[in-house]
């Protein structure tokens, strides 16, 4: 159990990294005039990310969940690939990219790497981690709760996405 730990203090780690990029990105898109949009719902995308960190190992510790090698190495899979795929749109959207929805004035919406095939690809990376980083270790609860929540909370954000582009588009 020690090394699902490491994993998800990895994924932590991550984490920390992608909001060390944001706050950049975020400072030079407002230093060319970015509007910051949808505030409301992000403290709660905040707690529910770091809960979902929180009840992958409560979960596994105080249920004593077990790692079931036919479900923990196909999930561990799948949490590699969300990573690379985030880190994918991360890189596409360079300075673009944050973890506030941020519109720059004059800029145009970004439709290479996994943009070309998918409006938010960076959500499916979320729903394939949320899904999978519990699931490593048999963490069924969490994996459900997770889903269930980021799913009405991707309802509010992706509205949210849609029209800070279309006034992007339109800018």
């Amino acid at each position: 159990m020690g090394w699902y730990a490491v994993l998800v203090a990895l994924v932590g780690a991550e984490r920390l990294a992608e909001l060390v990029v944001a706050k950049r990105n975020l400072r030079w898109s407002l230093a060319r005039g970015g509007i910051v949009a949808g505030q409301g719902h992000y403290p709660f995308m905040v707690v529910l990310h770091t809960g979902l960190l929180a009840g992958c190992l409560i979960e596994v510790y105080a249920a004593d969940r077990p790692f079931v090698p036919a479900l923990g190495w196909p999930m561990l899979a799948l949490v590699a690939a969300s990573q690379a795929l985030r880190w994918w749109c991360i890189r596409t959207l360079g300075h673009q990219w944050n973890t506030q929805v941020v519109v720059v004035p004059g800029l145009k919406a970004v439709t290479g790497g996994p943009y070309r095939f998918l409006r938010h690809p960076n959500y499916v990376a979320v729903v394939v981690e949320g899904l999978a980083l519990p699931l490593v270790h048999s963490a069924w609860v969490t994996a459900l709760v997770f889903t269930v929540l980021n799913a009405g909370l991707m309802v509010v954000r992706i509205r949210c996405e849609e029209a800070a582009l279309t006034r992007l588009e339109t800018a």
